[in-house]
């Protein structure tokens, strides 16, 4: 029995670790995808969205399966999380999905448009934009855990029914989503959405073109923006999250103080490589960020993959269960890996305004 508790544990482990890296993966992928979505609203010209559709042309939709293998993880590996979840977080996660398809739509529909092609254009941002604030929000309401009872609703004891006491339920309402907190992680999704978009666009287009010159310079102002909004985050995080003030300040507070210095020092290098225009170099710095500080996020709620609601053993399948998803899913994240690799290796030239002018 030990044995199998153990053998429980450590394959909830594996696919809680590997949960975080495919999050993690579709953040750096997809974020700078709806980043560049979101910067393209504040453009006037259709011709500079156009370009930065084409921009994205070949790997847009390669980038989103990693949000759709992350769910598929929740659903496959913590089927009680992700009931539980999705009642929570309905409302956002609705809009977030209603977001993404609107852009994908808008995605496609803007190539053969001729009248309704500006429309089409800001639906594309428009999307973008929703899809990254209600993401954002439903971050950070989970972050601060959500209400959870094991009552059943129609009042069953257990002596009618064994599972009416075990099996908990989601115990909020349609907007207990909805904090202060959430709202402000939501906004901070934008602007860190906005900081990589740009960094993108910098990196993927001639240094000559004008949606370059617009790109660096909004960058260097969503670098300073993200910069405070990193600040108020985690300052709002200690006095809001106890289990996130108990481990920063720990016994192993030197750690976290390590992790603070990597971050802080990777925006250094960041910023710095923006502004002599090594491109390519500021956006792996900024996908740096984003691991250290996802990474540092996920082991300040270890062992929950739900703070304060459900520990990783709590939520996760049997060990059975576990093994036969192990055995048959693993295999596919390599593939995975060297797919999206090969397809950044072949669109990897830079590219200027005038492919607007042809596909989009």
């Amino acid at each position: 029995m030990d044995q199998i508790f153990r053998i429980h544990a450590s394959l909830g482990t594996f696919w809680w670790i590997l949960l975080g890296l495919f999050f993690v993966i579709y953040i750096i992928l997809d974020g700078a995808d709806l980043g560049a979505g979101v910067f393209s609203l504040l453009l006037r010209d259709e011709n500079d969205r156009a370009a930065i559709m084409a921009s994205m042309a070949g790997t847009w939709d390669a980038n989103e399966t990693w949000l759709v293998v992350a769910g598929g993880v929740i659903f496959g590996a913590f089927p009680l999380v992700y009931g539980a979840t999705f009642n929570y977080l309905m409302i956002p996660l609705m809009f977030a999905l209603w977001g993404i398809i609107s852009r994908a739509v808008a995605f496609e529909f803007h190539v053969h448009a001729k009248s309704s092609k500006r429309f089409w254009g800001v639906m594309f941002g428009l999307g973008s934009l929703v899809a990254a604030l209600f993401a954002g929000m439903a971050l950070g309401a989970t972050l601060q855990g959500f209400p959870m009872s094991t009552a059943n609703a129609q009042g069953i004891t257990a002596a009618n029914d064994p599972f009416a006491n075990t099996i908990p339920h989601f115990a909020g309402n349609a907007l207990t989503f909805l904090t202060p907190f959430s709202v402000w992680t939501g906004i901070g999704a934008l602007i860190a959405g906005g900081l990589a978009g740009t960094l993108y666009l910098c990196a993927r287009f001639e240094q000559t073109d004008p949606i370059y010159q617009k790109a660096h310079r909004w960058a260097s102002i969503f670098s300073y923006l993200a910069l405070g909004a990193v600040v108020i985050t985690l300052l709002w995080s200690y006095t809001l999250l106890p289990q996130a003030a108990a481990k920063w300040m720990g016994a192993n507070a030197w750690m976290w103080l390590v992790l603070l210095l990597a971050i802080l020092f990777s925006a250094y290098r960041m910023m710095s490589n923006h502004s002599l225009k090594n491109d390519f170099a500021a956006l792996l710095w900024c996908g740096a960020i984003v691991v250290l500080m996802w990474g540092g996020m996920w082991a300040t709620n270890f062992p929950y993959i739900v703070p304060n609601t459900w520990t990783i053993g709590a939520g996760a399948n049997p060990a059975n269960d576990l093994a036969i998803l192990t055995l048959f899913m693993t295999g596919f994240v390599p593939v995975m890996i060297m797919y999206n690799a090969y397809q950044i290796w072949v669109f990897r030239k830079r590219i200027t305004k005038l492919a607007g002018y042809a596909s989009h």
